[in-house]
C-alpha cells in the first residue's frame, strides 16, 4: 500500500514547520552525548555484562579510507590513492580486534558484521581475506550470519564482485545518490549508468542475499524531473532495498562541502516536491516505507520485521537481528554495548599511537543511566514500529514507574498532544500510532521523549526532512 493514501494530504507547511535539526536515533543517548572523560573501565564491565547474559554479538569493521573525495559525504575518511596504506591500518585493526576478542566469551554468537568506510573495496581481495579469517578465528558466527559490505561501484569488475561472495559475503550495498552526469560532477562522484548496471548484474550473478542502494535528493542541480529520472533507473536495477537520504549541507562541519555550489542546490518547495515524488514512485511500485528514508520489497527481511513488530534498530540502521552488543572495530567505529557506548579515535594516528600503547583506542563515550534505557526503549519502538503501547513497553523492559505512563511522562504526552493536534500520530489511552505522514517525521516525534535535545539543542544534527 502506497505510504500516503488518498486521504492523506502531503502538506508542504506541515513538513516545513517540523523542518528542524533533530537527531536520527541510530541510537539514545545520540552519539553527540560522548564525551572523552568516559572511563573504559565501564567498557570492559559492560561486556562482562554481555558474557554473563550470552548476548548476541553484532561486529562493524571501519574500512576509512577513499581514493577521492565525495563533496557530500558526512563520513570520517582518508583521502588517498597510496594503496600501500592499507597493510599497516590492517595490522592496528587487526590488533584491536584481537585486544576486544580477548575479553568477549567465545561462546557469544555473531549475528551481524558489516564493513563500512569509507570504501571497503579499497582493499585487495587478499587483505579482505585476511581480515575475514582474523575475525572468524576469534569470534562464533551463527551459520545464519548477516554479513554485509558496502563497496563503491567505480572500483568494482567482475572478478572482485564475485570473490566477495566466495569469501563469504551475503549482503552487499552501494551508493548511486544520482544518475545524472551534471549532479554527479558537482559532487566528485562521476559513475556512469553503464558502470552501475554492470555493478548490479554482477552482484546478481554472485546471488547475494539482499542488494541495498543509496539515493541522496538535495543535491546541487537536482530538479524534480532529473531526480525522477534517477528513481525511475534504480527501479530498473531493482535492488531488494533502498535508501533515500536528505542532503545535509553542513560545511561549518564537513568543510568538504563548500565545494558545493551553494546556490546550484534545490530550495526547500523543490526539495518537498523530490521527497513526495520519490515516495510515490517507489511506494507505487511495490516498495515498502520501513522508516525514515528506507524502503524494502514487501518480501524483504526488513518489511516482515516490521509488519510482525520485531524490527531493531542500531548505529548501522534498521536491523532485522536480535537485540544485541554492537562491536566497532577502526578507527572513528562506535560500539554500542547494553548501558555503554564508545568511539574509537577520529585520526588515524591518534588510533594507530593507542594501539601501539597496548590500550583501547577509546576516545569518548557514554554510560547509560536507568532513566536512558528507559527513554531509549520508547524511542526505538517508536523509530522501528511506528507504534508504542505503553503497557506492552513496560513488560517487554521490566520498567516500573511511580504511577502510571501518562503521569510518569507528563511533558511529553503534552508534547504528544500537540503532535497530534497537527496529524503526526493519533493517542489512546495504552497506545501511540504513528499517521502516514507521521511517517516522514518520525524523528520529531521521538525526539519528544529526548531529554537532551530539550536541556540543549544542538544545531549539528540533519533536519528531519
Amino acid at each position: 500500500m502506497p505510504l500516503l493514501s488518498p486521504e492523506v494530504v502531503f502538506d508542504p507547511s506541515l513538513l516545513q514547520k517540523y523542518d528542524r535539526p533533530v537527531p536520527r536515533y541510530t541510537s539514545y543517548p545520540p552519539a553527540t552525548e560522548l564525551t572523552p572523560a568516559f572511563d573504559p573501565i565501564d567498557f570492559n564491565a559492560a561486556i562482562a555484562i554481555g558474557n554473563y547474559k550470552n548476548t548476541p554479538l553484532s561486529l562493524y569493521c571501519h574500512i576509512p579510507f577513499c581514493e577521492t573525495a565525495c563533496y557530500f559525504c558526512g563520513c570520517n575518511t582518508v583521502i588517498t590513492k597510496r594503496k600501500a596504506l592499507a597493510d599497516p591500518y590492517l595490522d592496528y585493526l587487526i590488533c584491536h580486534i584481537e585486544k576486544v576478542a580477548a575479553l568477549v566469551d567465545k561462546r557469544r554468537e555473531v549475528h551481524q558484521l558489516h564493513w563500512g568506510g569509507g570504501t571497503p573495496n579499497y582493499l585487495s581481495l587478499t587483505q579482505v581475506q585476511r581480515l575475514w579469517n582474523v575475525l572468524h578465528q576469534h569470534f562464533s558466527f551463527d551459520a545464519n550470519a548477516e554479513v554485509s559490505i558496502e563497496v563503491n561501484p567505480r572500483y568494482l569488475d567482475r572478478d572482485y564482485v564475485l570473490g566477495l561472495r566466495q569469501i563469504g559475503f551475503n549482503r552487499i550495498s552501494f551508493g548511486i545518490q544520482d544518475f545524472n552526469p551534471t549532479v554527479q560532477e558537482a559532487i566528485n562522484r562521476i559513475q556512469p549508468e553503464a558502470m552501475l548496471f554492470d555493478g548490479m548484474a554482477w552482484m546478481r550473478e554472485a546471488a547475494f542475499d539482499s542488494i541495498n542502494v543509496d539515493l541522496i535528493y538535495g543535491l546541487p542541480f537536482q530538479t524534480l524531473d532529473t531526480f525522477r529520472e534517477t528513481v525511475r533507473k534504480t527501479l530498473q536495477l531493482n535492488p531488494d532495498r533502498i535508501a533515500v537520504f536528505n542532503f545535509a549541507y553542513v560545511p561549518w562541519i564537513k568543510p568538504i562541502q563548500k565545494k558545493i555550489p551553494q546556490a546550484a542546490l534545490p530550495l526547500a518547495p523543490e526539495k518537498l516536491d523530490i521527497l513526495r515524488m520519490t515516495i510515490e514512485e517507489l511506494t507505487g511500485n511495490g516498495y515498502v516505507f520501513i522508516g525514515m528514508d528506507h524502503f524494502a520489497k514487501p518480501d524483504d527481511e526488513l518489511a516482515i520485521a516490521q509488519r510482525q513488530g520485531e524490527l531493531h534498530r542500531n548505529f548501522q540502521g534498521y536491523t532485522t537481528q536480535p537485540e544485541s552488543d554492537l562491536l566497532g572495530f577502526g578507527m572513528t567505529s562506535i560500539s554500542m554495548l547494553q548501558d555503554v557506548y564508545v568511539q574509537n579515535h577520529k585520526r588515524i594516528q591518534d588510533f594507530y599511537r593507542a594501539v601501539d600503547a597496548d590500550t583501547l583506542p577509546i576516545e569518548s563515550g557514554v554510560k547509560l543511566s536507568q532513566e536512558d534505557l528507559i527513554r531509549r526503549a520508547i524511542i526505538m519502538e517508536l523509530m522501528c514500529q511506528f507504534r508504542l503501547s505503553k503497557d506492552a513497553i513496560q513488560e517487554k523492559y521490566h520498567l516500573r514507574f511511580d504511577g502510571d505512563f501518562d503521569d510518569y511522562f507528563a511533558v511529553e504526552h503534552s508534547g504528544l498532544e500537540v503532535l497530534a493536534a497537527d496529524g503526526l500520530l493519533t493517542l489512546t489511552p495504552n497506545h501511540v500510532e504513528v499517521t502516514p505522514i507521521g511517517r516522514l517525521l518520525i524523528r520529531n516525534i521521538a525526539a519528544v521523549f529526548d531529554t537532551y535535545l530539550r536541556d540543549r539543542p544542538y544545531e549539528g544534527f540533519s533536519k528531519a526532512v
